[in-house]
């Protein structure tokens, strides 16, 4: 493996390409670290000491952010934003029929689609930062912070914070397509990795200090058996072996191969796991901005829904993540519609009679297999919050829930391409 990363280096295209991702990280991470324009950095420190402010309302976002959302820095929202815009826009797809009609236009149409995209991720991140920016000039959001987050709370210096939040997003997003296009891998992936990742050593050590080198130890231990078994289901698939019958096009003759649909066993990848904590987080919100209230349904959520330690709120979240992994993946894979174009091109499944027949055996098969992979999505994901229960870890806990499957997956996806790269050019990959 190393070898590899050496011949990569080696080669000057694909060098160019490496540098310029660190280039596009540093850039990333330093906007992460700057204040928005008004923030009191000194008061905001002082706050983030306690503990509690891991586990708010905002810890999903403050994740994808890297901490910086908590900090209020020019980064702050992260790509968040882009990521909650992607998931609605692939969900109208499937309602709307003009969106659909784009989709199936290929390339122009899909660019048609990442413009609406990006126009939803800056309306996005205009209402979170409204709504993060009141907050903070409230004093409501970092917990038990009785500090003022802002030098002047004023209206000037609120619009200004919400322009330049908004603005930070739009320049993660551009970050992110510059990836893509000029270096390895897709680039909004590897943001989300390097916010993910610039929490861990942090969080690691939080442990090792709240409990010692022998819990340290344990969760260490724990962790590499948590990474191994999610590399493992990651790429575990079920490939449905499918043939072409020969045909005449022309003069020319077409078919006669064989190969596979590829069905994995996390068909829906994290998704459900952000749809499930953004759906939980939003009565946690409400109770944010009812503190002070006495009515029953607030009492009621914070005692079951604001913590995440409660078995109440362990059971809702693993409900939640089996019903959206069933819920994606029906509406990101249609089995009428592959077996319509398997019939349109002679292609059929050994002792399957195309047609109705096929699309059955398909949806039978993704039933089967999407069992296990929404019941291993939702116990990865309970992980932190077990932990949080048994060694009084926060909610960022380092080996489970969204942060490892993020780490996994992207690092498995980039580690292909980097390796594709090099076996263009004849060398050997990281497999030997």
């Amino acid at each position: 493996m190393l070898s590899a990363f050496v011949n990569a280096f080696r080669t000057p295209d694909l060098r160019r390409k490496l540098l310029f991702v660190l280039l596009v990280i540093v850039i990333f991470r330093a906007g992460s670290q700057i204040p928005a324009p008004g923030v009191d950095f000194g008061n905001v420190q002082d706050c983030l000491g306690d503990d509690a402010n891991s586990q708010g309302v905002y810890g999903l976002i403050n994740l994808f952010s890297g901490g910086a959302l908590l900090q209020l820095t020019i980064f702050a929202l992260g790509i968040m934003p882009y990521i909650t815009a992607s998931i609605i826009l692939q969900l109208l797809v499937v309602v709307i029929p003009r969106l659909e009609a784009l989709k199936k236009e290929g390339q122009s149409g899909q660019t048609k689609i990442t413009q609406y995209t990006r126009y939803l991720t800056l309306g996005l991140a205009l209402l979170q930062a409204t709504g993060i920016v009141a907050l903070a000039r409230s004093r409501n959001l970092l917990q038990g912070c009785p500090e003022p987050l802002l030098h002047n709370e004023d209206t000037q210096t609120f619009l200004v914070m919400v322009i330049t939040m908004t603005a930070g997003t739009a320049v993660i997003m551009w970050l992110g397509e510059l990836i893509t296009d000029r270096g390895v891998g897709n680039g909004m992936s590897i943001l989300i990795f390097c916010q993910v990742v610039a929490t861990f050593p942090a969080a690691l050590w939080q442990v090792k200090v709240s409990q010692g080198w022998w819990i340290f130890g344990i969760v260490i231990a724990v962790g590499l058996v948590v990474v191994a078994a999610v590399i493992f289901i990651e790429q575990a698939q079920r490939r449905i072996p499918v043939q072409y019958a020969r045909r005449m096009v022309g003069r020319k003759m077409f078919g006669g191969s064989s190969t596979y649909i590829p069905l994995k066993v996390n068909q829906a990848g994290i998704i459900p796991v952000i749809f499930a904590s953004s759906l939980l987080y939003l009565p946690a919100m409400a109770v944010q901005f009812n503190q002070n209230s006495q009515s029953e349904w607030v009492q009621f959520v914070s005692k079951y829904f604001v913590t995440g330690g409660h078995p109440i709120y362990m059971a809702t979240f693993f409900a939640l993540i089996v019903f959206f992994t069933y819920f994606y993946v029906s509406i990101t894979f249609n089995p009428t519609e592959v077996a319509d174009n398997m019939k349109k091109y002679g292609g059929f499944i050994p002792g399957i009679r195309a047609g109705k027949p096929t699309e059955d055996y398909l949806s039978y098969v993704l039933a089967r297999i999407t069992l296990p992979g929404a019941l291993y999505l939702g116990l990865i994901s309970l992980i932190p919050l077990i932990a949080l229960v048994l060694i009084d870890a926060n909610q960022n806990f380092p080996f489970g829930g969204t942060s490892i499957l993020i780490m996994v997956g992207v690092a498995l996806d980039t580690v292909k391409q980097i390796e594709s790269q090099l076996q263009q050019r004849n060398y050997e990959g990281f497999l030997r």
